[in-house]
């Protein structure tokens, strides 16, 4: 009986160990501070950076998932690295409350989400737009851009 208790113990300690780790795997971690000027700033340093699919590095360039992953890196959150994965792991903002560093989801191809920039303030937001394009800001008030909005989230 000492034995099986002992298993069940050593493997009660190991799942709390593992669910600590999956916890923190994409850095969620409640009142986290995060330096929202951090995230902006990173991102507007790689203005003019060539689009890149996958890419997520100044050196490789980015796509769209990319940029939101490596500026939120920067600021020491590790967030998932696809946009339908930034979606899910944000909070749901509606459009009159977003603030700087929130990231704004659209749907460009399809029925769902295909892209996703940072929310910079007065309406803009910075993305890695597609193939043959370089890292830009934007407008939310662009009809392109109004047409296919879906969301805004917090991190």
């Amino acid at each position: 009986m000492l034995g099986q208790e002992k298993t069940y113990f050593v493997l009660t300690v190991f799942l709390v160990l593992l669910s600590a780790c999956s916890t923190h795997r994409y850095g969620h971690i409640p009142d986290s501070g995060i330096d929202r000027s951090t995230v902006i700033n990173t991102a507007k340093a790689q203005l003019g950076k060539i689009y890149k699919f996958g890419g997520d590095s100044p050196y490789e360039g980015f796509d769209c998932s990319g940029l939101v992953y490596y500026s939120y890196q920067k600021a020491g959150l590790n967030l998932p690295r696809t946009a339908v994965g930034q979606l899910k792991f944000s909070q749901p903002v509606s459009k009159p409350h977003i603030k700087q560093g929130d990231l704004v989801f659209f749907r460009i191809y399809r029925s769902r989400v295909s892209h996703v920039g940072i929310y910079l303030g007065a309406n803009k937001f910075i993305h890695a737009p597609s193939t043959g394009k370089t890292v830009s800001i934007a407008s939310l008030k662009n009809p392109y851009w109004q047409k296919r909005f879906i969301r805004a989230g917090r991190i």
